[in-house]
């Protein structure tokens, strides 16, 4: 399952004085939270998007902008390294994210734990949202979270500059990366999306992995007649399109982009061997442009489809989410500053009191764990 939302690309930057109050008020939440939930509870929330986007609008940011992932896991980020609670995190946006193998090393050797899978499923990760999956979206957020017991979560959102739309993705101790490997999903579901790892895939993953073993001769002369067709030509011998359908598969991978291969990359799939889809995503040199030909070939050669369903089960909807203090943009409305210092000031007298003592915010959770917003309530901001 996937956790994903889309988000309008938002510029702009937080005010100073909004930004010392919400690094307060994390630092806070991630005390409670990991004191009620423990570190793995922690993670489990933090892997699903109504709870993120709920803590984000609770610290003060906006319910549908792209800055609102970027800053909320800076600022997590930021809290749980002056905090030991038990739980750290790794890489950021832009270039922080190329630095997330480095800090994963920091934190394992800190917990005693061994790197090496941490820094592989990191690049794994953000191989199946580039590359296995294909929305339109590149990744320029990566925030890794691991805790002393070894369970991980991992934020990630990319970018689609022709619509203007961020896209974040949400993963949490997967199982399995190839087959449905994310949680749930929430987002603005897409007409097209070139899916290699949902459950259905199966089959396409083992004949993709059957044909790189190929000679590479032979599959770029397979492409090239595809190529070809495309065009308008049609070869005598060989191949030539069957069915109406052909022609509208071509039309869906131009949609998505140029289709190339990367040589090198495949080259290296026939000398390792590589027998595990895993794997090959992991591959030097393997992007989206080169697994899209491959997919190509497989689907109007070999008969062999992947899934070309998003991956997304719920729209966001902005009334599951909390607005405490108000909006840095004003919506739904501005910054209440005197409720703000007010509540921080509750929390920290909250967190300093004996375990006994805070039975309160138990029983708040309780009486309001099933209350819904009022439909005929309900205005749009």
């Amino acid at each position: 399952m996937r956790n994903v939302a889309d988000l309008p690309l938002h510029g702009g930057h937080v005010p100073h004085w909004l930004a010392q109050r919400m690094r307060k008020l994390t630092r806070l939440i991630l005390i409670m939270a990991v004191d009620e939930y423990g570190t793995k509870g922690l993670l489990e929330r933090l892997s699903d998007p109504v709870w993120f986007q709920a803590f984000n609008n609770v610290i003060g940011m906006d319910w549908d902008s792209s800055g609102s992932t970027t800053v909320t896991a800076g600022m997590i980020k930021d809290a749980l390294w002056k905090e030991e609670l038990g739980i750290k995190a790794a890489g950021g946006k832009g270039k922080a994210s190329r630095k997330t193998p480095e800090e994963l090393l920091r934190i394992a050797d800190l917990y005693e734990l061994d790197p090496e899978p941490y820094v592989r499923t990191s690049r794994l990760v953000a191989k199946v949202d580039t590359v296995a999956l294909q929305t339109g979206y590149q990744l320029y957020h990566h925030v890794f979270f691991l805790d002393e017991e070894g369970n991980w979560a991992v934020i990630q959102q990319g970018m689609n500059e022709r619509e203007k739309m961020a896209r974040r993705f949400h993963w949490f101790d997967a199982e399995t990366f190839t087959l449905d490997p994310h949680k749930a999903i929430a987002g603005i579901k897409r007409e097209l999306s070139l899916n290699t790892v949902a459950g259905e895939a199966r089959e396409y993953q083992k004949t993709l992995l059957d044909v790189v073993q190929e000679s590479l001769v032979k599959i770029e002369r397979e492409l090239e007649s595809i190529r070809a067709i495309a065009k308008g030509y049609r070869p005598l011998v060989y191949y030539k399109p069957r069915e109406p359908w052909e022609k509208d598969v071509l039309k869906r991978y131009e949609s998505l982009g140029r289709f190339e291969l990367n040589r090198k990359a495949l080259e290296y799939a026939r000398e390792l061997s590589v027998n595990k889809y895993e794997e090959f995503l992991l591959l030097k040199g393997l992007g989206p442009s080169t697994l899209r030909a491959l997919s190509l070939v497989l689907e109007l050669v070999y008969d062999v489809h992947p899934s070309w369903k998003d991956p997304v089960t719920h729209p966001p909807d902005p009334f599951k989410f909390t607005y405490a203090v108000g909006g840095k943009d004003r919506v739904p409305f501005p910054i209440d500053k005197p409720a703000y210092d007010e509540l921080i000031s509750f929390l920290e007298e909250l967190v300093s009191r004996h375990p006994e003592e805070k039975t309160l915010v138990r029983n708040v959770t309780k009486i309001t764990k099933n209350w819904k917003f009022p439909e005929d309530e309900k205005r749009p901001t």
